[in-house]
């Protein structure tokens, strides 16, 4: 009887953990900088339009806190918002570095990932070039482009994920479709046997022919394609206009051939402004009525996937 009931727990613990599912997410949160104490709001650029990221960094945050992603790839990062988002997201550990020098400098594409679920076992970048061992411009790129990419374990189940993030340039059009190849290349030589989760700005629509090469290899696959249920009210660019539609994705998050994905979602959060509430500047007392400018977190969604491991 005692042999029974540990052989019934032992099959109980296989099937949870192999029926683990992960919250995965893309966000790329447009650039930026805060404002230093006392400044005035520019008269040029987000903040001029009451979308700098004094303005936004305490929702973003909130709202990656409230849906808890296990892992995420984020783009346009720079030092001082990555600063910004490990002291308001306590639950993350990060690996990346800047593009322009392999340090600090210039913008990341982080992976983010949860510390209490998963132990990472390795991580680095590469960038998205014929040189892909140190800071390079690729092809007909305007910028460096990275992929920085963990090697993560996932402490319930003991099973590995490799996450990798990575922002294509945007007017480089050799350089996307180059990137594409580069990355399905690196899947197949470096990711055997492990479960893949590519997130990013790919600066493509569907339509694309550097897109159709990563979803029609034989490695990767859309989790859009492939998910049960899917939340799309509009697609992933907004440019900071609430009211801006489109059917086109730009971000996207491919999944290693034959994973299962239950759900697949654009996050159309907003929030609603207090145009004197801004860094710099005290705060009135009160605010007189209630009628508010509906901002974007970002100018662009956040996109979600549920993935089983």
């Amino acid at each position: 009887m005692k042999r029974t009931l540990i052989y019934l727990l032992a099959v109980a613990f296989a099937f949870s953990a192999s029926a683990q599912e992960l919250n995965v997410a893309s966000f790329n949160i447009r650039n930026g900088k805060s404002l230093k104490p006392g400044q005035a709001l520019p008269k040029k650029g987000d903040y001029a339009k009451y979308n700098g990221w004094d303005h936004r960094k305490q929702i973003l945050c909130d709202m990656i806190n409230l849906e808890a992603f296990d892992i995420f790839g984020s783009q346009e990062v720079r030092k001082g918002q990555l600063d910004d988002m490990l002291a308001m997201l306590p639950d993350y550990d990060y690996v990346g570095v800047g593009r322009d020098h392999g340090d600090n400098r210039g913008e990341f594409s982080p992976v983010f990932y949860r510390k209490d679920k998963f132990e990472k076992l390795d991580g680095g970048t590469f960038w998205l070039s014929p040189t892909p061992e140190k800071p390079s411009k690729g092809w007909d790129a305007k910028y460096n482009r990275i992929c920085s990419w963990a090697l993560l374990r996932h402490k319930e189940s003991g099973k590995k994920v490799c996450f990798m993030n990575v922002h294509f340039d945007h007017r480089g059009v050799q350089a996307r479709l180059e990137a594409s190849k580069q990355i399905v290349a690196y899947v197949k030589k470096h990711c055997k046997g492990v479960k893949v989760v590519l997130s990013g700005d790919f600066n493509v629509t569907q339509n694309s022919e550097s897109y159709k090469h990563l979803a029609g290899s034989k490695v990767l696959k859309d989790s859009y394609d492939l998910a049960k249920y899917r939340f799309e009210p509009t697609g992933t660019f907004n440019g900071f206009n609430a009211r801006r539609y489109t059917n086109c994705r730009i971000d996207h998050l491919f999944v290693s051939k034959g994973t299962k994905v239950s759900r697949w979602g654009v996050l159309t959060y907003h929030y609603y402004l207090d145009k004197y509430a801004v860094a710099g500047t005290e705060a009135p007392a009160f605010v007189k009525g209630e009628k508010r400018e509906v901002k974007c977190i970002s100018d662009h969604y956040a996109i979600q996937a549920f993935i089983k491991l």
